[in-house]
């Protein structure tokens, strides 16, 4: 519903304005709610008010950097009523045989048709942009960052928290550091707009933004002895390759995670074993990684950033200036007409885990192990399919996020235990099977299928003791 234009004061448009009645009223329009919202209306008949402070969906999509790529397949992402992408295999380049990834222009086009043709369209859902949300005790109000209007919403059944697990980026978020005036410190996003090229590069962080950066930079004609990289924690990343749109594929890595699990003597042996199966990757194969978010890495990327030798490894960066960065474990000297680029967002959240169906609102968080999209469409399944919120939480328990290899240890065995729960639910089960945001889909066509049949025996040899395996390593108790 369109903001009226008024003349009058702001505080008399409020009193004269009517209330916009909702039967939920979503906060957030990125990933999350948008995936919640499009499972909710598949399957109910209600109304939806989606808010965000952006103009537009997509959440950090809107601000992320220029040259961004989904590090997972497409098919994987956006909402459970339409694939994002063609589901195509690459046929050349250095990922033939793998999905396609979307880039953010992609992305972007994705979810602003979503919004408008499908939920727009559907006249069952209200968009209110560039809007701020606040409760009141029981009410609830919307103001326009545009216009300084407020509006109270009416909600009839539920707020939905889409922003629980909200990502923090670069392009929004300060660097985690000091910087003095005149030092040469900008965020990743302006690496795409630069007026003139520095002789070095500082890439700061460990994670998925500065490899990505790194990978861009180099495909860009840069130098790696052009390039340092201030690497405070080394990552474990998945191999792309194993993660994939095809049933026998996503088998065979169950299969290989629980069969590492069952035989590691500690969580750094059950990485070392995912190594060696193939499913793990580490940049320097002399240095055991302490931090596991696992994004997933292509080989090909893999080969580009081992490429980079000038690796700092002193801790987190505590001050920059124009020419010295100082860190927890010393200092580096920082060469004249050097850029440093911050890509140290933390990206993941880590709030506490609560129960997604709470006394006043359902929070939105992930439940089987990552892949937020499907999470929330699960979410948004299961509170148009049951009216219990016991139930609601007993099927869809929340999970952890992961930072080091113990939690992620400890949230893959709580989202197998998820997933035996709701995957009990011939319904759910059923709905899950042709959802292609599940990472664990089998499609009915598929369930006789050689390699499936094959990668299923697989999984049900080395189910138990792996999972038990995995609870002692992760000390998350078993039901």
């Amino acid at each position: 519903m369109p903001w009226r234009s008024t003349s009058i004061q702001p505080e008399a448009s409020k009193t004269a304005m009517q209330p916009l009645r909702t039967d939920y009223l979503v906060v957030g329009a990125g990933a999350m709610g948008m995936a919640f919202t499009d499972a909710l209306i598949d399957h109910a008949d209600v109304h939806v008010t989606l808010v965000d402070r952006r103009h537009a969906p997509g959440g950090h999509w809107q601000d992320a950097y220029p040259f961004v790529q989904l590090h997972q397949a497409s098919a994987f992402y956006g909402v459970a009523s339409t694939v994002l992408g063609s589901g195509a295999v690459q046929q050349s380049g250095p990922e033939a045989g793998l999905h396609e990834r979307a880039r953010r222009s992609e992305i972007l086009a994705y979810y602003d048709d979503i919004l408008y043709r499908r939920f727009l369209g559907s006249g069952r859902v209200t968009f209110l942009p560039g809007s701020d949300y606040r409760a009141e005790g029981a009410s609830h109000f919307v103001t326009s960052l545009v216009s300084g209007e407020t509006r109270e919403i009416e909600v009839r059944r539920r707020i939905v928290d889409a922003t629980y697990l909200s990502p923090t980026i670069p392009a929004t978020t300060p660097p985690p550091f000091e910087v003095s005036d005149d030092a040469r410190v900008v965020a990743v996003n302006d690496l795409a707009r630069l007026d003139a090229a520095p002789r070095t590069y500082v890439i700061v962080g460990s994670g998925k933004t500065a490899t990505d950066s790194i990978v861009w930079l180099l495909a860009n004609g840069v130098r790696p002895d052009q390039i340092v990289w201030v690497r405070p924690r080394d990552p474990w990343m998945l191999n792309r390759a194993v993660v994939q749109p095809d049933g026998a594929v996503a088998l065979g890595l169950v299969a290989d995670t629980l069969a590492a699990a069952a035989d590691a003597a500690s969580t750094d042996d059950l990485f070392l074993r995912l190594e060696a199966a193939g499913v793990m990757l580490r940049i320097d194969r002399a240095v055991v990684p302490t931090m596991a978010k696992t994004p997933t890495l292509g080989a090909w990327e893999l080969e580009l950033l081992r490429t980079i030798e000038n690796v700092v490894r002193l801790g987190h960066i505590k001050h920059v200036d124009r020419g010295e960065i100082v860190f927890d474990r010393g200092s580096v000297p920082l060469a004249p007409d050097s850029l440093v680029v911050h890509c140290a967002a933390s990206g993941l959240q880590y709030p506490p885990m609560v129960p997604l169906w709470g006394p006043d609102k359902i929070r939105l968080q992930t439940i089987r192990v990552g892949f937020p999209c499907f999470c929330a469409a699960l979410a948004g399944y299961v509170e148009a399919t049951r009216s219990d919120d016991r139930e609601r939480n007993r099927l869809c328990p929340p999970n952890t996020l992961p930072d080091t290899p113990t939690s992620w240890a400890r949230m893959l065995v709580r989202g197998t235990i998820a997933s035996q729960r709701y995957m009990a639910e011939p319904d759910i089960a059923a709905w899950a099977n042709g959802c292609a945001l599940n990472p664990a889909r089998i499609e009915p066509a598929r369930r006789d299928d050689p390699s499936v049949r094959a990668a299923a025996a697989r999984v049900a040899d080395v189910a138990n003791r792996g999972l038990a395996r995995m609870a002692q390593l992760a000390d998350e108790p078993l039901p």
